[in-house]
């Protein structure tokens, strides 16, 4: 492993320069000139405009939609840091795709993260912060280590300021099964009750919501998810703790919003009242719709970059 670079840079590729640059504000320093761009062909092209011999680079890019073309800028820029001396380079992914596909569920199946972990390693990054991977054991796929923050502390803060003393009386929602553990967590630091949607999966980015685990009736509720991708079990989830469970109202919260095809549109017309993002991947999808509210993971991340930097614990961020 080698050790921190004389000193800090900070770069970006396309994904979400913004996120780049608030997170450089809060650290005080200037985002590394570079241009990131594509050839007539659709190939990708990366000029770094500025020493970075012997520093310790932070390369900001979250794999999301275009999310090959977002890859490929990604180890691109990793290899240019490299093959210009740098230091160390670190690979900030605040979205990390390919997460969904962390294991074979039928035959044939490819561990596409496993794969992209490979390449990562490969491009030649020395280290990976990202956050709130959708399956928390693909750090083990990586052979450098891993940093995953969790986006728990910026809702824990959001909602109690929000709620208040109101939180007491407030039921977390698992949207399903696999989501029960983080929304534990966050149920236990609001001091929230829990309850789980119980559902039956029909085919991909469907499914038939069957019953509510818990009791929300006439609760204020929060659905507690790591992503949002075309929303539908969002929705359903939402429309389930209504109609079957009997909750009064409906909040949601998630970490990544992915927003594919439909999603908007069913939110827009969801019983949920608010759903609250965090800004790991860009909210362009999210403009004009008044329900969709974002809150930033920039603070979170300087502070992470700084104290990897300086090389003294990141656990603290945990908490």
């Amino acid at each position: 492993m080698i050790s921190r670079g004389k000193d800090i840079k900070v770069f970006s590729g396309n994904a979400n320069r913004k996120l780049a640059s608030d997170i450089c504000k809060y650290m005080g320093i200037t985002l590394g000139e570079s241009e990131v761009g594509h050839f007539a062909d659709g190939e990708v092209f990366a000029s770094i405009y500025e020493t970075v011999r012997g520093s310790d680079i932070f390369l900001i890019q979250s794999t999301c939609s275009p999310v090959n073309d977002n890859l490929m800028e990604l180890l691109i820029m990793i290899d240019a840091m490299k093959r210009a001396s740098a230091g160390r380079v670190t690979a900030v992914i605040p979205y990390f795709g390919y997460a969904r596909q962390d294991r074979k569920a039928k035959a044939r199946d490819p561990i596409s993260a496993k794969l992209v972990a490979n390449m990562l390693t490969a491009a030649g990054a020395d280290r990976v912060l990202t956050m709130d991977l959708h399956a928390a054991q693909i750090q083990g796929f990586f052979d450098i280590p891993v940093d995953n923050l969790l986006g728990n502390p910026i809702f824990v803060d959001y909602y109690a300021k929000k709620f208040g003393e109101r939180c007491e009386d407030m039921v977390v929602v698992s949207p399903d099964v696999g989501s029960v553990a983080r929304a534990r967590a966050f149920a236990q630091k609001l001091h929230m009750n829990l309850a789980i949607v119980d559902k039956r999966r029909q085919k991909a980015n469907q499914c038939e919501v069957m019953n509510v685990i818990g009791d929300v009736g006439g609760k204020d509720c929060i659905l507690f998810d790591d992503m949002v991708d075309t929303a539908g079990s969002l929705c359903n989830a939402a429309k389930a703790i209504v109609e079957v469970g009997g909750a009064k109202t409906v909040y949601a919260c998630a970490s990544h919003g992915v927003l594919s095809g439909p999603a908007m549109e069913r939110i827009s017309n969801s019983v949920i009242r608010e759903l609250a993002l965090l800004d790991t991947i860009p909210s362009d999808r999210a403009q004009g719709v008044e329900k969709v509210k974002y809150l930033t993971v920039a603070p979170m991340f300087a502070e992470a970059i700084e104290r990897i930097y300086q090389e003294i614990s990141v656990s603290k961020l945990f908490m």
